[in-house]
């Protein structure tokens, strides 16, 4: 696999709510996207960390790593690389432009390039809310994401984990001591305002056991429009 630019496949990935890696990668530069042979490709990836978007023909890719949007076809290939990959079932939900959302019941702030610090000591079991920037720094500088605080310290965090060019898909996490209060809701519904000040649609990405982010995105308003699945290679489905 080599290394190409991620406008030379632009035509393989046709944006549309949900995961949005090639899209997220031509917003912000973060990421990259491989092909088997230029020109001419038969197989693409567009790979961000932890997140992975396959089209075209399948085959094993020994350094795969991370949650991969692929065509059912794809699982044998994803099982040559690991055995165990699992399948994670998902709902992709928008919000529809008629739907008022209410401003935030808890303070929040938009996060910027001094929050850096503060994000880097999230507590691990959230910080993957940071992936898709490449880490603390990069959610901190990207002026897409709004956190509530207690004293000086983020317990919940809302940002746009992919950006594309007509919708953004929203990733929000809180700190597990500080849950049951409506602080993720409060950040969600900060970044929908800016996201639609933006020009774009709000998108929502769970899973269709989680009961909590379930009921966030019903309590602003997105509906369901489709199912989806993951493939998780050599990563664990979180619980």
């Amino acid at each position: 696999m080599r290394e190409v630019d991620a406008a030379a496949v632009a035509d393989w990935f046709a944006e549309r709510p949900g995961k949005l890696m090639h899209a997220h990668i031509t917003q912000t530069g973060i990421g990259r996207c491989r092909v088997d042979r230029w020109p001419g490709p038969s197989t693409v990836l567009a790979e961000l960390p932890g997140n992975i978007a396959a089209r075209g023909e399948p085959r094993p890719v020994p350094d795969l790593v991370g949650f991969v949007q692929a065509a059912p076809e794809w699982l044998p290939a994803l099982r040559e690389v690991d055995p165990g990959t699992a399948v994670w079932d998902r709902v992709v939900a928008v919000l529809p432009d008629a739907v008022d959302v209410p401003a935030p019941a808890h303070p929040v702030r938009r996060l910027g390039p001094d929050d850096a610090a503060a994000l880097a000591g999230l507590d691990p079991s959230i910080g993957w809310v940071c992936g898709t920037w490449g880490g603390p720094a990069g959610v901190a500088a990207s002026g897409m994401a709004w956190a509530a605080f207690d004293d000086d310290r983020p317990v919940s965090v809302a940002c746009s984990f992919f950006v594309g060019s007509a919708q953004e898909d929203i990733g929000v996490v809180t700190d597990p001591h500080h849950r049951g209060r409506g602080l993720s809701t409060a950040c969600a519904a900060a970044l929908v305002g800016e996201i639609r000040s933006r020009g774009r649609r709000p998108t929502w990405t769970t899973s269709p056991d989680n009961a909590a982010s379930l009921a966030i995105a019903a309590r602003l308003g997105f509906t369901r429009v489709r199912e989806d699945v993951l493939y998780a290679v050599h990563t664990p489905i979180p619980t």
